[in-house]
């Protein structure tokens, strides 16, 4: 018996199917091995010696492979066919080494590019060793992703409170964000004119022709600049006769794209389907690990973590057969069209994404998949068959049409286009956000050159210039390629990381830099401008290129980077924190001292007036505050007068709303480190309350802030024990207080007005659901039993939104990932991520006897004088 190893329990229960009863098919779920994320793990002293760990997850899955090896003849590595891949065999390898249960049993590696049983079988009967080169590429991009993390990340935290971390690709995306966010807040809205007129030819058939020229001089889109100008023109037009004097048909060829990339799908899928980048790459993996198509469990696409744009000679073959029956001959050119890389870093060379079977086509696979599924593989089929099609054959026509009025002349444009063969286009349209020409879609009516047009209107419209759109995860990513940052499997989790730490937030399916993001982006790009250049990280990625194909020492290139980064830190640590403040008071004044309307220091303090604003370091962060502190207390959330669009959201020092009906004290709305908030009264005796989530400083009143003040508010009685029910807004939300115990409110607006009925059976809900315990919401949907450690696996909704939970376990679902849409293998390697964090409890200590209690507590001593003494240094 052989064993084969995979890396998911998806791809294992597939390929088992294939191989039959002479196999073994077994799972290493990922990853089987880490760096510990501690001081230590990488030692660049030592020659840059690495120290892994194995998690209890994983330890139990790599004893279960070296059980197996020691009844198998072969051990076959057949992880994915790219760097990661290549780096878990590696790891396996090297634990049953260590394990000592290889001995003389013989190990190759295979690599297929699609889970079907003839790539399988073809994997198989072509084994190699493992790719040592590929294995030196991951093992310096972990080390350098791990030493940036880990030394630059506590310099952010002791220099710049409430940054959670640095990253070597990360922060470079991250700068991408804020400097486009920079550029916008730059940019000086202009406003200009157009002018286009409807014409009419001999045969009453309409068309609109552009303005293109006024008494010989050629314009350009901002040349019309105030509306007497665009009138003056507009009356000269409207007195003039018009005569086309030049059409001109002139027919171009459209070509296909190349069929995706793992870049170009995540842009394709996010434009035409709205799908972020990981919802993207969760469909795909679905999809390339096997379907169930009528009895035959087979891989739909190839594999989807590619630069590659190539087909192979069989698949070009099926493509070719495919068009002619789908489309017909006509639609099938001569020869397969051949594609090359574009991107400044393509990876280890792969096919592009692909169906595995073109003759398996979307409407007969639909059936088989969900929403989700069938929309991604239609995309990804329709490209593929698109790219060897014909092109597309378009007539563009340009009529050139003069108008004269006295002694004045003007010349306009009439564009239009016809498609004369759609070719390709019959399969898959490019859209503009996919890199194509914007054709136009206007169709032209008959027009001969010479022939007189009449005048049916003309119209000026006004139009504002707009600055650069933000970047949308699709955008970033293909910016990303350009300059030849990260990888095909690190753009999705590049992004979700920076949306984890706040750095950034998706609004409108654009990226929104968070004051957090612009404040490390502002420090980094002053005190660690290089490490966050563009051209810097491209080169090293693709000093990275050069170790996978084994030309550079993978150890040269860390020493190389090392010596000058480890040098740079230990710089920045001297710089005293007046001195980070400085910079990036200088640097951020925009985004913190917003200028005013009136025109008056953006600087000055608006309460004091005599101070002067200044960024300030806390335990959660940057904030504003006056440099009279203590005497004056005003401070504002750094970023907060930025809020809105026109910082309408924003808070410019207190406002009064009124004044309290019973101790006629002031009213104000005010701005702390920890967000808005109103106050009542002055000095240590002000009564104060924060702004609940959801409500914006622009929708307080003055009865809204004493109803904020008064909380708790006093419901009633209880009918039965007679005691008070209070309901107020805690850290966890909005609740009821009876008798000790709490009970969840949906809403805020539920304390301000729910009732004593209502408050009762709240109570007595929360009561029968098991007092202060929180009960096990129902399941919403059943996966199946965990196939090693048994147990049901369920998918459940509870406070804090969708989760997977097997036992003691519960893993959070990713955003955006609906509920029912969850498969059993995604939970499975939700669940084994959340125990190796520590999700699953462990199991009470047992007593100690006395006298190791007592050495016990000599150890916890001494590790504290340890500690106190490294605070100290």
């Amino acid at each position: 018996m052989d064993l084969v190893i995979v890396e998911s329990p998806a791809k294992a229960k597939t390929i088992n199917k294939y191989l039959g009863s002479n196999y073994k098919v077994l799972a290493s779920f990922g990853h089987v091995r880490d760096l510990p994320p501690k001081d230590g793990s990488v030692r660049p002293d030592e020659d840059f010696a690495m120290s892994w760990s194995v998690d209890s997850p994983s330890s139990k899955r790599l004893s279960d492979i070296a059980k197996a090896v020691k009844d198998a003849d072969t051990l076959i590595l057949a992880t994915d066919p790219d760097r990661e891949g290549e780096a878990i065999s590696w790891h396996v390898l090297e634990v049953l080494k260590q394990k000592k249960v290889l001995k003389d049993k013989p190990v190759q590696r295979v690599v297929f590019n699609a889970i079907t049983k003839k790539a399988v079988l073809d994997a198989l009967s072509h084994p190699r060793e493992v790719d040592a080169p590929l294995v030196d590429a991951y093992l310096a991009r972990r080390a350098l992703d791990y030493l940036v993390g880990f030394t630059l990340s506590p310099v952010l935290w002791r220099k710049l409170p409430g940054a959670r971390s640095a990253g070597r690709v990360q922060s470079v995306a991250l700068r991408l964000v804020c400097d486009r966010e920079a550029e916008i807040e730059r940019f000086i809205r202009e406003d200009y004119w157009q002018i286009a007129a409807t014409l009419a030819t001999p045969r009453q058939e309409s068309f609109e022709a552009r303005l293109t020229t006024v008494d010989g001089k050629k314009l350009q889109k901002l040349d019309i600049k105030s509306q007497e100008q665009a009138d003056d023109i507009k009356a000269m037009l409207e007195g003039a006769s018009f005569k086309a004097v030049s059409v001109e048909a002139k027919p171009t060829r459209r070509n296909p794209a190349p069929p995706f990339t793992t870049s170009t799908l995540q842009q394709a899928a996010s434009s035409r389907l709205g799908f972020g980048a990981s919802r993207t790459m969760q469909v795909a993996q679905r999809l390339y690990e096997g379907i169930d198509i009528g009895g035959e469990t087979a891989g739909l696409i190839t594999y989807m973590r590619t630069d590659g744009v190539q087909m192979a000679p069989e698949a070009l073959d099926q493509a070719r057969k495919a068009i002619g029956v789908e489309f017909g001959e006509r639609y099938l050119p001569e020869k397969p069209r051949f594609y090359s890389v574009k991107a400044k870093n393509a990876q280890e060379a792969h096919e592009a994404i692909r169906p595995t079977d073109f003759s398996r086509t979307p409407d007969q696979v639909r059936r088989y998949l969900d929403a989700d599924q069938a929309r991604l593989y239609e995309m990804i089929w329709k490209r593929a068959i698109a790219s060897q099609m014909q092109p597309a054959e378009i007539e563009r026509t340009t009529v050139e049409i003069v108008a004269e009025n006295g002694g004045r002349n003007a010349g306009l444009r009439a564009v239009g286009s016809v498609i004369r063969f759609e070719g390709f286009l019959a399969a898959y349209a490019i859209d503009k956000d996919e890199n194509a020409e914007d054709e136009e879609s206007r169709r032209l009516p008959e027009i001969h050159e010479g022939e007189a047009q009449t005048r049916e209107k003309i119209d000026a419209t006004k139009h504002t210039t707009e600055p650069p759109p933000r970047y949308s995860e699709a955008s970033l990513i293909k910016k990303m390629e350009e300059l030849g940052i990260g990888r095909p499997s690190t753009y999705a989790a590049t992004l979700k990381t920076l949306e984890d730490r706040d750095y950034v937030t998706i609004e409108k399916r654009r990226l929104m830099p968070q004051a957090k993001g612009r404040l490390v982006t502002a420090f980094l790009e002053n005190f660690f401008e290089r490490y966050v250049e563009y051209d810097f990280t491209a080169d090293l990625e693709e000093k990275l290129d050069r170790i996978s194909d084994g030309q550079l020492s993978w150890k040269e290139v860390l020493r190389d980077f090392w010596q000058d980064f480890s040098g740079h830190v230990d710089e920045i640590k001297e710089l005293r924190v007046t001195n980070v403040l400085d910079a990036l008071n200088e640097e951020l004044a925009p985004l913190a001292f917003p200028a005013k309307e009136d025109g008056t220091d953006p600087r000055a303090c608006p309460r004091c007036g005599t101070g002067q604003l200044s960024l300030k370091l806390g335990r959660h962060g940057a904030f504003v505050g006056c440099s009279n502190y203590p005497e004056c207390g005003f401070t504002r959330q750094f970023g907060e007068a930025g809020n809105g669009e026109n910082g309408e959201n924003g808070l410019d020092g207190d406002k009064v709303l009124g004044k309290d009906p019973h101790t006629e004290e002031e009213i104000t709305l005010r701005s702390g480190r920890f967000g808005p908030y109103v106050q009542r009264g002055e000095g240590k005796e002000a009564k104060r309350a924060g702004l609940p989530k959801g409500w914006s400083p622009g929708s307080i009143d003055i009865e809204k802030a004493l109803a904020l003040l008064a909380l708790p508010r006093d419901v009633g009685q209880h009918p039965e024990s007679g005691k008070m029910i209070s309901a107020g807004i805690g850290r966890y939300g909005p609740f009821l207080l009876h008798d000790g115990a709490y009970a969840n409110l949906e809403s805020v607006e539920d304390v301000f007005s729910i009732g004593l009925n209502r408050a009762v059976t709240v109570i007595a809900e929360k009561k029968a659901k098991g007092g202060r315990g929180r009960s096990t919401p129902a399941a919403l949907k059943e996966l199946g039993d965990h196939p090693d450690e048994g147990g049901k696996i369920t998918v459940r909704d509870g406070r804090y939104g969708p989760y997977v939970n097997h036992g003691k376990v519960n893993a959070t679902l990713p955003k955006g990932k609906e509920p029912m849409d969850v498969t059993l293998e995604e939970a499975l390697e939700l669940i084994a991520a959340k125990a190796a964090k520590g999700g699953k409890k462990k199991p009470a200590a047992k007593k100690k006897a006395p006298a190791k209690k007592a050495t016990t507590t000599k150890k916890a001593t001494a590790a504290k004088k340890k500690t106190a003494a490294k605070k100290e240094e």
